[in-house]
């Protein structure tokens, strides 16, 4: 039984460390103390409902209907590109990089980015539903195993918004929040691309 929790943790960090969508934006919000303790749990909660309806047999019937991914996939695309243009335009604007120099977003603002950021990425359905669900259910213990998963991912989530802190004095400078902004466009638009020429 503890076999299967160490494996499914162990699947689920390898799949959720590479850096990406979500990950660049639980890391701003780090960056900025902004809405930190929802944003991960709001990611948490969704890597274990995903991985939970994986387990139970969801990635058999989103095999069966594709067209459900295309759409999630042009979607979320057009959503990717647009928060990547306002990273570039906000790494563009020298007055615009400092978190103090705005107001925060809304808790409300936030939590709708970091859904749409969750949902509107097919690489999440297809690596927490399809991949850690399908081999879930080849373990004895599929249900252990997801519980491990799931573990793994508020461990990576809590750990990045966390150590994001930790960075802040050495971005408090308007050239890292540059850098910052400007690698956010970047993966937002890389992610995009993928989408689009898959």
């Amino acid at each position: 039984m503890a076999g299967s929790a160490v494996a499914g943790f162990s699947l689920s960090i390898a799949l959720i460390a590479a850096i990406g969508a979500q990950n660049a934006f639980v890391l701003r919000q780090g960056l900025r103390r902004e809405h930190v303790v929802p944003v991960v749990a709001v990611c948490a909660a969704s890597d274990a409902l995903l991985i939970s309806l994986g387990i139970a047999g969801m990635g058999t019937a989103t095999r069966e209907h594709p067209a459900a991914l295309t759409a999630v996939r042009w979607f979320g695309a057009a959503f990717l590109l647009g928060y990547a243009v306002l990273a570039a335009r906000r790494a563009l604007r020298p007055g615009a990089l400092s978190p103090a120099d705005r107001p925060p977003a809304t808790l409300g603002a936030t939590l709708l980015a970091c859904l749409a950021f969750t949902y509107l990425n097919p690489h999440v359905y297809l690596d927490t539903v399809l991949l850690l669900g399908g081999v879930a259910r080849q373990h004895p213990h599929h249900w252990v195993f997801g519980a491990g998963a799931a573990l793994a991912s508020a461990v990576w989530f809590t750990a990045i918004g966390a150590a994001a802190h930790r960075l802040a004095p050495v971005l408090a400078r308007p050239t890292a929040w540059r850098f910052v902004d400007g690698t956010v466009a970047l993966v937002m638009v890389a992610v995009a691309a993928t989408l689009l020429l898959d």
